[in-house]
């Protein structure tokens, strides 16, 4: 029996999150007091953060831009 280890981001990335730019905004919620990041969604319309990933290294950040072909994310502390 092999052992097979899902890679890091699998572990804290929501699935079936969906990303509509029209709507929503890209965010990065970053912690003053810890330093925790979370990548995630800001709606346009009403502010509602949807949580979709723990960001805990550039790799993560790289990996989470890619899978929602986002250029740019907004810092929000």
């Amino acid at each position: 029996m092999s052992m097979f280890r899902k890679p890091r981001y699998d572990h804290s990335l929501s699935e079936n999150i969906p990303f509509d730019p029209d709507k929503q905004i890209a965010i990065l919620k970053c912690s003053i007091c810890n330093g925790e990041q979370v990548a995630g969604f800001k709606s346009k319309e009403n502010g509602h953060f949807t949580e979709v990933m723990l960001i805990r290294s550039d790799e993560d950040l790289v990996k989470f831009k890619e899978l929602y072909e986002i250029e740019e994310i907004k810092k929000e502390y």
